[in-house]
C-alpha cells in the first residue's frame, strides 16, 4: 500500500484510518502487507517504534532541462498480525493470491505479517503539515501561507511513488498487488507499465487505485505539461492523452492501467451516472467514455476501536453500551465534557461560547414530552472541516433559523477550516442569545473528538458530497445518532433506522431534519433507543473491516486477471 496517510502516524483524513484497518484486517487474514509513506517533519520515527532499515538511495526527480535525484532514506517498523477482535468482526477464510515474491503472502489465516516503511528525503522533512503549510511555517516564511498546499506537491507525490518502486526493488520483492490510495499515488500504475526499468520487474504485479475524494482539488492534477514529463519521466503521449480540463490528470492516466474503485458502492454511481460528476469536472463521465467503469466498496470500520464499553482508550470517564442500551455512562461523558469546556483544559484548542453544565434548568420547550416530564435538552454535534464540501455554510444557515425558534436544545461543534466558516462560528457561539447553548471548539483533538461523539444524542452531517463517510460510523457507535444529506457512502445510514436523512442541500432541509430529531428525542425516546441499538448492529453485520477487506480482496483478483 503506497499512502500519503496512516492512523497514529501521520493524518488528514479518513485516509489515515482506511489504510490502517485495511492493512490490519489482511494482515490478520493471513496476507503479507507492506505500507509506505512519507516521513514528515513532525514525526519522531524512533519515538514511533521505527528503526533505520540500513538501506538509502537516489531517486530520479527531474525538473525541465536540469537532471536531479534526491537521497532517500528508510524507517521500517515490523509487526505481528493485530490480535484477533470480538466475535462480530470474525473473518472467513481469505482467499489466495499468486505467491510472486516476498510482499503480500498467501493467504488462510496464517503467515500474516505487517510492516510500515518511511521514506526520509529532505523533501518530506520540511514539511509540518501532511498536505498544506501550519501556522509555524507561515512565520518562517509568508509565501508558505497557513492552510495553503505545499507548492511542490506533485514532487513530494512523485518521490513517494518512485521511493516505494525502488524499494520494493532493492529488497527484492515483487509483490502481488499495488494498493495505491487517491491521486498522491495514482501514477504508480502507469509507471510501472510504461518505463523500462520498471517494466519488466513489476511484469507479474497487478495494481489498483483507491478514489478516496474525487472532488475538485482533490486529483493533483499539474498544469505545467513539460514538468509533468520531466519529473515522471512518463512519456509526452501518457501527458497529453490524460489532460482534464488542460491538466495532467493522475485518476486518468491510472485508469488506462489499472482498476479504480471508489470509497462507495453510491459514489461510483453518482460519479457515472448523474450530474454530481460536476462536482469533479466530469472525471467519472469521461472514464465512463473510455469504457472504464468504477467500482464501489464501502469503507469499513473497526467497531473494537470505538467501543465504549472499554473507556480508558477512548479517553472517557465512564463506560456504556449503544449495542444493549446501557446508557447511564454517556450522561457522565456528557457531564465531563461540558465541565472540560467550562475549565478550558484543551490549550490546543480555542473555545467560542459555552454549554450550560444544566440544561434541564430552562423553561420546557414548547413540544415537551407529553408526560410533562422535562428530559434533559439534547445536543447536536459536528466533527469536522469547516468547509462549504462538509456543509458547513449549511449548517450556519439551520443553526441561524432555528436556535431563536426553539430554546430546547445545545450544540458542539469540534474542527476548524475556512477562516469565514471560523468566524460565523465564533459570531454565533458568543452571541449573547446563544449563551450557554453553542460551543464552537476551533481546532483539532483525536481524543476531544471521541468525547464530542461520546457525549452527542445527534451527529450532524451535512456534506454537499461524501465519498464514504466514517464519522457516521464512529457516532453511532459512541450512541450518537447521524443526521446526514443522503448522498454519497452517506446512504449507509437508514432513515429512522439507523439516523436520520434529508435530501436537499439546503439549511431548510437539514433544519427539518433537526426539528425531527428533536420531535424523537421528546416525545419517543424509545424510538430513540432502538435507533442506537440498530446503528450499532447494522455495523457489526454488514461494515466491519474484516467483512469488507474480502471485497478487495475479490478486487485484487480482478485486477490480476487484467494483467
Amino acid at each position: 500500500m503506497i499512502t500519503r496517510e496512516y492512523d497514529g502516524l501521520a493524518g488528514a483524513g479518513g485516509v489515515k484510518d482506511v489504510v490502517r484497518q485495511l492493512a490490519e484486517a489482511l494482515a490478520l487474514a493471513g496476507h503479507r502487507v507492506s505500507v509506505v509513506l512519507p516521513l514528515y517533519g513532525f514525526m519522531n520515527p524512533e519515538a514511533l517504534g521505527f528503526a533505520p532499515a540500513n538501506l538509502h538511495f537516489e531517486v530520479d526527480m527531474n525538473y525541465v532541462g536540469v537532471e536531479r535525484r534526491e537521497l532517500v532514506r528508510i524507517f521500517a517498523r515490523h509487526l505481528a498480525p493485530p490480535p484477533a477482535r470480538s466475535k462480530d468482526q470474525s473473518l472467513r477464510p481469505a482467499t489466495a493470491l499468486p505467491d510472486n515474491g516476498k510482499v503480500g503472502g498467501k493467504g488462510g489465516g496464517k503467515g500474516g505479517a505487517l510492516s510500515i516503511y518511511l521514506l526520509d528525503a529532505h523533501r518530506y522533512q520540511e514539511k509540518q503539515g501532511v498536505y498544506t503549510y501550519t501556522a509555524a511555517e507561515e512565520a518562517l516564511n509568508h509565501q508558505h501561507h497557513q492552510g495553503s498546499g505545499h507548492f511542490d506537491y506533485f514532487a513530494m507525490n512523485v518521490l513517494l511513488q518512485k521511493g516505494a518502486l525502488a524499494l520494493m526493488i532493492r529488497q527484492e520483492a515483487k509483490p502481488q498487488v499495488i494498493h495505491c490510495h487517491d491521486g498522491h499515488t495514482a501514477l504508480l500504475p502507469a509507471m510501472i507499465r510504461e518505463l523500462e526499468g520498471y517494466r519488466h520487474y513489476f511484469a507479474a504485479t497487478a495494481a489498483v487505485v483507491t478514489v478516496h475524494n474525487a472532488g475538485a482539488g482533490y486529483h493533483q492534477e499539474v498544469d505545467d505539461l513539460p514538468f509533468a514529463e520531466a519529473i515522471t519521466g512518463l512519456p509526452p503521449r501518457v501527458i497529453d492523452n490524460n489532460l482534464l480540463d488542460g491538466k495532467f490528470d493522475p485518476f486518468l492516466a491510472a485508469a488506462n492501467y489499472a482498476p479504480l474503485n471508489t470509497v462507495s458502492e453510491n459514489y461510483a454511481r453518482e460519479l457515472q451516472q448523474t450530474d454530481d460528476d460536476a462536482l469533479t469536472g466530469w472525471l467519472g463521465h469521461r472514464l465512463l467514455g473510455r469504457g472504464i467503469t468504477l467500482h464501489g466498496i464501502t469503507n469499513g470500520i473497526n467497531p473494537a476501536d470505538f467501543n465504549p464499553e472499554e473507556p480508558t482508550k477512548l479517553g472517557l470517564p465512564a463506560a456504556f453500551s449503544p449495542g444493549t442500551g446501557d446508557l447511564a455512562g454517556k450522561s457522565k461523558c456528557r457531564q465531563q465534557l461540558v465541565e472540560n469546556l467550562t475549565a478550558d483544559c484543551w490549550p490546543g484548542l480555542r473555545r467560542a461560547g459555552y454549554l450550560d453544565p444544566d440544561p434541564a434548568a430552562g423553561p420546557p420547550p414548547a413540544d415537551g414530552p407529553a408526560s410533562g416530564l422535562l428530559l434533559p435538552m439534547p445536543l447536536f454535534t459536528f466533527v469536522g472541516r469547516l468547509t462549504a464540501q462538509k456543509g458547513v455554510d449549511k449548517l450556519l444557515g439551520a443553526l441561524e433559523t432555528l436556535l431563536p425558534l426553539d430554546r430546547g436544545f445545545q450544540v458542539l461543534i469540534l474542527g476548524s477550516g475556512d477562516k469565514g466558516c471560523e468566524q460565523a462560528l465564533v459570531r454565533l457561539a458568543e452571541a449573547e442569545s446563544n449563551r450557554g447553548r453553542l460551543c464552537f471548539l476551533q481546532g483539532y483533538d483525536p481524543m476531544v473528538a471521541n468525547q464530542v461523539f461520546a457525549a452527542g444524542d445527534f451527529f450532524l452531517i451535512p456534506s454537499r458530497y461524501e465519498p464514504c463517510g466514517l464519522t457516521d460510523y464512529m457516532a453511532q457507535l459512541l450512541g450518537n445518532l447521524p443526521i446526514v444529506h443522503h448522498v454519497g457512502g452517506l446512504v449507509k445510514v437508514v432513515d429512522g433506522v439507523t439516523g436520520l436523512c434529508y435530501r436537499e442541500h439546503k439549511s431548510a432541509a437539514l433544519m427539518g431534519a433537526m426539528q425531527r430529531a428533536l420531535t424523537l428525542f421528546r416525545r419517543h425516546p424509545e424510538k430513540v433507543l432502538d435507533m442506537r441499538r440498530a446503528a450499532v448492529q447494522h455495523i457489526r453485520e454488514h461494515y466491519t473491516w474484516n467483512r469488507v477487506m474480502h471485497q478487495y480482496l475479490d478486487f485484487y483478483h480482478q485486477a490480476h486477471r487484467q494483467l
